[in-house]
Protein backbone atom coordinates (compact mmCIF):
# COMPACT_ATOMS: atom_id res chain seq x y z
CA UNK A 1 0.00 0.00 0.00
CA UNK A 2 2.68 2.43 0.80
CA UNK A 3 4.73 1.16 -2.45
CA UNK A 4 1.70 2.31 -4.37
CA UNK A 5 0.90 5.99 -2.48
CA UNK A 6 4.51 7.10 -3.39
CA UNK A 7 4.36 5.47 -7.02
CA UNK A 8 1.76 6.91 -7.83
CA UNK A 9 3.02 10.15 -5.96
CA UNK A 10 6.31 10.13 -8.37
CA UNK A 11 4.23 8.92 -11.35
CA UNK A 12 1.83 12.22 -11.51
CA UNK A 13 5.16 14.26 -10.57
CA UNK A 14 3.66 15.80 -7.40
CA UNK A 15 7.21 16.31 -6.08
CA UNK A 16 7.80 19.51 -8.97
CA UNK A 17 4.68 20.77 -8.43
CA UNK A 18 5.12 21.48 -4.38
CA UNK A 19 7.50 23.78 -3.31
CA UNK A 20 9.67 23.42 0.07
CA UNK A 21 7.56 25.73 2.10
CA UNK A 22 4.48 23.62 1.62
CA UNK A 23 5.74 20.23 2.17
CA UNK A 24 7.80 22.19 5.26
CA UNK A 25 4.26 23.21 6.27
CA UNK A 26 2.71 20.13 5.83
CA UNK A 27 5.43 18.16 7.92
CA UNK A 28 5.31 20.64 10.59
CA UNK A 29 1.67 20.47 11.07
CA UNK A 30 1.87 16.87 10.52
CA UNK A 31 4.19 16.48 13.34
CA UNK A 32 1.92 19.03 15.91
CA UNK A 33 -0.70 17.10 15.23
CA UNK A 34 0.99 13.62 15.99
CA UNK A 35 2.12 15.08 19.02
CA UNK A 36 -1.14 16.30 20.69
CA UNK A 37 -2.54 12.25 19.72
CA UNK A 38 0.37 10.92 21.31
CA UNK A 39 0.51 13.22 24.22
CA UNK A 40 -3.36 12.14 24.82
CA UNK A 41 -2.47 8.52 24.37
CA UNK A 42 -0.08 9.04 26.92
CA UNK A 43 -2.13 10.96 29.42
CA UNK A 44 -5.42 8.97 28.87
CA UNK A 45 -3.53 5.52 29.39
CA UNK A 46 -2.27 6.68 32.80
CA UNK A 47 -5.02 8.42 34.15
CA UNK A 48 -6.94 5.34 33.24
CA UNK A 49 -4.19 3.35 35.13
CA UNK A 50 -3.41 1.07 32.57
CA UNK A 51 0.36 -1.01 33.01
CA UNK A 52 3.02 -0.01 30.99
CA UNK A 53 2.78 -2.33 28.49
CA UNK A 54 -0.73 -1.22 28.16
CA UNK A 55 0.31 2.29 27.74
CA UNK A 56 3.36 1.28 25.31
CA UNK A 57 0.49 -0.48 23.18
CA UNK A 58 -2.55 2.20 23.30
CA UNK A 59 0.36 5.11 22.26
CA UNK A 60 1.77 2.46 19.50
CA UNK A 61 -1.88 1.90 18.16
CA UNK A 62 -3.62 4.70 18.82
CA UNK A 63 -1.45 7.00 16.65
CA UNK A 64 -1.26 5.05 13.74
CA UNK A 65 -4.15 4.86 10.86
CA UNK A 66 -3.33 6.92 8.00
CA UNK A 67 -1.51 5.71 5.19
CA UNK A 68 -2.75 2.21 4.76
CA UNK A 69 -6.33 2.75 5.59
CA UNK A 70 -6.18 6.53 3.78
CA UNK A 71 -5.41 4.84 0.40
CA UNK A 72 -8.33 2.71 0.03
CA UNK A 73 -10.64 5.23 1.19
CA UNK A 74 -8.75 7.84 -1.40
CA UNK A 75 -8.32 5.81 -4.29
CA UNK A 76 -12.90 5.13 -3.79
CA UNK A 77 -13.80 8.70 -2.62
CA UNK A 78 -11.48 10.98 -5.06
CA UNK A 79 -10.67 11.07 -8.84
CA UNK A 80 -7.39 8.84 -9.94
CA UNK A 81 -6.13 12.01 -10.85
CA UNK A 82 -6.46 13.38 -7.46
CA UNK A 83 -5.07 10.99 -5.19
CA UNK A 84 -1.75 12.16 -4.98
CA UNK A 85 -1.83 15.38 -4.19
CA UNK A 86 -4.64 14.58 -1.87
CA UNK A 87 -2.07 11.77 -0.26
CA UNK A 88 0.80 13.75 -0.15
CA UNK A 89 0.16 14.91 3.63
CA UNK A 90 -0.78 11.78 4.61
CA UNK A 91 2.80 10.34 3.20
CA UNK A 92 4.27 13.01 4.81
CA UNK A 93 2.36 12.00 8.23
CA UNK A 94 3.09 8.60 7.82
CA UNK A 95 6.93 8.72 7.53
CA UNK A 96 6.92 11.25 10.63
CA UNK A 97 5.04 8.68 12.43
CA UNK A 98 7.75 5.90 12.10
CA UNK A 99 10.51 8.35 13.17
CA UNK A 100 8.46 9.25 16.17
CA UNK A 101 7.77 5.64 17.08
CA UNK A 102 11.71 5.02 16.45
CA UNK A 103 11.88 7.58 19.44
CA UNK A 104 9.14 6.38 21.33
CA UNK A 105 10.51 2.94 21.38
CA UNK A 106 13.79 3.67 22.71
CA UNK A 107 12.65 6.26 25.22
CA UNK A 108 10.51 2.91 26.47
CA UNK A 109 12.98 0.84 26.15
CA UNK A 110 15.48 3.08 28.47
CA UNK A 111 12.67 3.40 30.75
CA UNK A 112 12.10 -0.72 31.43
CA UNK A 113 16.00 -1.19 32.35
Amino acid sequence: MVYVAFSEVVIEGIWYKVDGWSLLMIAIISGFLLAIVVLFNIYTARYFGFSKADEITIVFCGSKKSLVNGVPMANILFPAHLVGIILLPVMISHQIQLMVCVLLAQCYAKKSR
